[in-house]
């Protein structure tokens, strides 16, 4: 069975483990050949890994091989429960949407029409900006456009 009996006690042994080998999520995702982005969702438990990236993933991280059953099951995906995130930076995502989210909606239907931007057909990307006022977080999301279909 191995040493880990869920989900949780793999990402967990994942942080752990990173933090010892003193690798940042960019150092491993750039040792897998995938984005920061992708490999840190995956590695906290949001996406799922093939059996070559969670082999690779074991071998960097000295993980147990036990981990990699878990790493190539689909996840339970989110992590809100229904209810706002408790931690502040999470929060001001959730806070932004609650503002901005009708006004995104509405400004995709009127270029788009009626549908949604996929999380799945999708990337991201995360850099620093530096800014003489402080430095700003700047965030690229791309999510395919799919259109509600008419039955």
């Amino acid at each position: 069975m191995g040493m880990f009996r869920n989900r949780d006690e793999v990402t967990e042994a994942i942080v752990l483990a990173r933090i010892h080998a003193g690798l940042s999520w960019a150092e491993v995702a750039s040792r897998l050949g995938l984005s920061k982005e992708w490999v840190t969702a995956a590695c906290l438990g949001q996406m799922t890994f093939s059996a070559e990236q969670a082999d690779a993933l074991c071998g960097i991280l000295q993980l147990d091989p036990a981990a990699k059953p878990f790493l190539t099951r689909p996840p339970m995906k989110g992590t809100f429960n229904g209810r706002p995130p408790d931690d502040p930076l999470l929060y001001r995502f959730y806070e932004m949407l609650s503002v901005y989210g009708p006004a995104i909606k509405e400004l995709i239907a009127e270029e788009f029409g009626d549908g949604i931007m996929s999380a799945i057909d999708f990337s991201m990307d995360l850099q620093r900006e530096p800014d003489p006022k402080g430095d700003r977080v700047r965030i690229l999301l791309s999510g395919k456009f799919l259109p509600y279909k008419v039955f």
